[in-house]
């Protein structure tokens, strides 16, 4: 029985879909106006993850990812650029999907950009000031008034005076009260045209929240099982996206009886660098792209889900290595054992071990510490019993992504990219040199071969009938 962290209870609950058999989830998407970096991977490799267990759990999802592609950020890089907002938002969702390619992540069922949902937008932004949820300021701005909307906070665990405590936007022609947030932002003069979209309360194009919530609500219904982000999404913009989705839907009317706009809210954990977290802004971030060019996509895969989800992580290039360790101790228990598909047994303790922790919160390193026991076992086997539970390992980890490709293959790419390192057939070729040198018995030659290929990183492993296998380190 699959049960979720929900940060809006703050607790672990079953999980219920609202529609039995089938789960509809949105993810947070990216902004695209640059490359993605490690913190993007992160996002989304976690709910790449979330959605495979689903799936392999039976159930029927629909996955919604969103793609920001308007915003201030967007605008002042286009205007730097000389470039259209369209001609840049372009090129960064090809690198985007270029990026979860050489990652070997699945496609999201959808992947809505925000300027094709402008009506939508615009749809709910009207229900809000119907409800007088909202107001037009005298600057042209429209900005959901927070303080009329009952349990604003729930998400965060924040009271309206502990936010206005932290807040620091002064009220001006643009807010009655410091908290309320914009949807509808009014064009400014010198802003290009292709910024901004015609309204019933003038020009100007939407805030960032409520793209999310329109989106959303269109694509999966007003009520939906899963919405997930990285955890500095939370406050403000999940806590946004719950009051002005419930606040269109019910008004300021809205009772703790009336259905949620979710049921379960999951948030992932910070990438940190140097025990930092991670940002643009103290230049402590790594492209994916840069990374792919050193270690193999599974590494960072591995490297990610190796942790819960729901914990920050630290990226350094030791934990890669690390995590390329792990890979090879797993690759290696395969190598050269057939590993047929099957289907898994699911009275196999190995199954339900790794059931049982992927079922506990998508508790992946659980789950990949049963993979390691496994391989152990593997290792301490023979025959049949070897052919099956090496199939067992595979099958089981093809639902986090990992150990599909063939182990030699793996095994012998080596920790990093290596640029300028021996070539397959060189390799091979000193092998054979090697055990030509010990079938003339001299063994001083062979040793010095070893070593003169351990010195360029790779390793040589003999194997009984005469076999030498190798790997890079």
């Amino acid at each position: 029985m699959l049960q979720i962290y929900n940060t809006l209870s703050r607790s672990k609950e079953v999980f219920k879909p609202i529609e039995s058999g089938k789960v509809k989830i949105y993810v947070c998407g990216m902004t695209v106006y640059d490359f993605c970096h490690i913190g993007h991977a992160r996002v989304m490799i976690v709910f790449d993850m979330v959605v495979r267990w689903l799936r392999a759990s039976g159930y029927e999802v629909l996955y919604v990812r969103n793609i920001t592609d308007i915003d201030d950020k967007i605008i002042q890089r286009a205007i730097e650029n000389k470039e259209s907002i369209a001609a840049l938002t372009n090129r960064f969702i090809e690198a985007m999907h270029a990026d979860s390619d050489s990652l070997g992540l699945m496609h999201p069922d959808h992947e809505p950009r925000a300027t094709q949902f402008i009506q939508q937008m615009q749809g709910m932004i009207g229900r809000l000031l119907e409800q007088q949820l909202a107001y037009q300021a005298d600057d042209g701005d429209v900005n959901f008034a927070v303080r009329l909307f009952p349990g604003y906070g729930k998400l965060s665990g924040k009271s309206l005076d502990e936010l206005q405590a932290g807040e620091r936007v002064a009220i001006g022609g643009s807010k009655r009260d410091p908290l309320d947030f914009v949807l509808w932002k009014s064009a400014k003069s010198g802003e290009p045209a292709d910024t901004r979209w015609q309204s019933p309360w003038g020009e100007g194009r939407p805030g960032w929240h409520i793209e999310c919530s329109a989106m959303s609500c269109e694509l999966l219904g007003e009520h939906f099982d899963i919405h997930g982000g990285g955890s500095d999404l939370q406050f403000p913009h999940h806590e946004n996206e719950i009051a002005q989705s419930e606040g269109a839907l019910y008004g300021q009317d809205r009772t703790p009886s009336d259905e949620p706009f979710v049921h379960y809210w999951m948030h992932n954990g910070h990438i940190r660098v140097n025990q930092e977290k991670m940002s643009k802004s103290l230049g402590n971030f790594f492209l994916i792209r840069d990374v792919l060019k050193t270690y193999d996509p599974e590494v960072l895969r591995f490297f990610m889900l190796r942790a819960h989800y729901r914990s920050p992580i630290n990226y350094s290039d030791a934990q890669l290595d690390e995590a390329h360790a792990g890979l090879v101790r797993l690759y290696t228990a395969l190598a050269h054992t057939p590993t047929n598909p099957i289907s898994l047994d699911s009275d196999s303790v190995w199954v339900k071990q790794f059931n049982a922790a992927m079922n506990d919160d998508f508790n992946t390193p659980e789950a990949i510490a049963v993979l390691f026991e496994l391989a152990s076992e593997i290792n301490r086997s023979q025959g049949k019993e070897k052919e099956e539970l090496a199939a067992i390992l595979r099958s089981l980890a093809a639902s986090l992504n990992f150990l599909q490709r063939d182990p030699n293959q793996f095994l012998q790419a080596g920790t990093r990219h290596v640029e300028n390192g021996l070539a397959a057939e060189q390799i091979e070729a000193q092998i054979t040199a090697r055990i030509n040198a010990k079938q003339s018995k001299d063994f001083a030659k062979a040793d010095e071969i070893r070593k003169q290929l351990l010195e360029q990183g790779v390793v040589l492993e003999d194997k009984p009938g005469g076999i030498t296998e190798w790997r890079r380190l």
